[in-house]
């Protein structure tokens, strides 16, 4: 039977240790996964590809290349769930994304790492309004928050602006006690938690004293004019259409805008017209303006998180299906 031979360049020793992983971990994981055997020749400084299927030994050697350049690139480790990732996108001949990171401070690097992510990516530097719709894990605001940082670090705005509504996800919190930031934190917490990963702990406090980052409920945008700013809106599911309206009319010069949301995940009363939902509809002639739909693939969360969202998707699929099947014996 013959056999097919690829030879992949080792770019140097430290990434291509990287790209091994401990004890050969990830080498064994491509190996098992394309049915491949790969040799590290160190002599020649080659990673020698061999296998009977042609398909699969190019495939491995394209992702070998992928995840050298992504170490050389940002200086980083690779983790497990990197290379899982990427060998599934691999096998699907997805290509594993070479997206231009987004480089925050502390010489931290923060990238796609799905094709659905790169396409975010592309849209955050390309347009000045910007939708993302998707469920939980996708990296919608984590990402947005990431082009938000470098644009601050890189002088292209004069701050950040994160809001969000003040919307309680189906239940009650009741009274809440403190002073006015005390009352919002719960509802703000997840925008801080994507900064505080971008930025040391006394610069992202240094950045809200002196307002270049501003985390603020939806409510309080009203009346305003928002020039030299990135604004995020995260949650957006949760907005009316005026709201909305009101949102996106803030919009002042030489700002961005990027709106993210979940419609599956809408804590809005029943009967009100979801605002995210219809602006995503009504402007989607607009051609300044990108609109993206992340899905499961797209989830870099936990692995388990795919699976609970594939499970609510087919429990929300049977039940509109048995509604329809209902609908029609009527």
């Amino acid at each position: 039977m013959n056999e097919t031979e690829i030879k992949v360049v080792i770019i140097n020793a430290r990434v291509i240790q990287a790209v091994c992983g401990s004890s050969d971990e990830y080498l064994r994981a491509i190996r098992k996964a394309f049915g491949v055997r790969i040799v590290v020749d160190a002599e020649s400084a080659q990673l020698i590809v061999r296998g009977s299927n042609a398909k699969q030994v190019q495939r491995a050697a394209n992702l070998l290349e992928q995840l050298q350049r992504w170490v050389e690139r940002d200086g980083q480790p690779l983790v497990a769930d990197d290379v899982k990732r990427a060998i599934d996108q691999a096998l699907q001949d997805q290509d594993v994304t070479t997206t231009r990171p987004f480089v925050v401070y502390c010489g931290k690097t923060i990238r796609a790492k799905t094709a659905g992510q790169a396409k975010f990516c592309e849209a955050l530097r390309k347009y000045d309004v910007v939708f993302c719709s998707g469920p939980a894990g996708v990296g919608k605001t984590y990402l947005a928050a990431a082009c938000a940082v470098e644009a601050l670090r890189l002088g292209e705005v004069r701050r950040i602006i994160l809001v969000r509504p003040a919307v309680e996800a189906g239940e009650n919190l009741g009274f809440l006690p403190g002073d006015f930031a005390e009352k919002i934190n719960p509802y703000l917490r997840p925008l801080f938690d994507a900064l505080a990963d971008m930025t040391e702990a006394d610069m992202l406090r240094q950045f809200i004293e002196s307002s270049r980052v501003e985390i603020a409920p939806l409510a309080y945008m009203r009346g305003r004019t928002l020039n030299d700013a990135y604004i995020i809106l995260d949650e957006a599911q949760n907005t009316t259409v005026s709201q909305m309206k009101m949102f996106l009319t803030r919009m002042g010069y030489n700002s961005r805008v990027v709106v993210c949301g979940d419609a599956s995940q809408s804590d809005l009363a029943r009967g009100v017209t979801n605002g995210f939902v219809d602006a995503y509809e009504r402007l989607k002639n607009v051609k300044e303006i990108a609109r993206l739909a992340l899905g499961r693939a797209d989830v870099v969360r936990h692995s388990l998180v795919q699976k609970i969202v594939d499970a609510y998707e087919h429990a929300q699929d049977s039940e509109s299906a048995s509604l329809n099947a209902s609908r029609c014996a009527q």
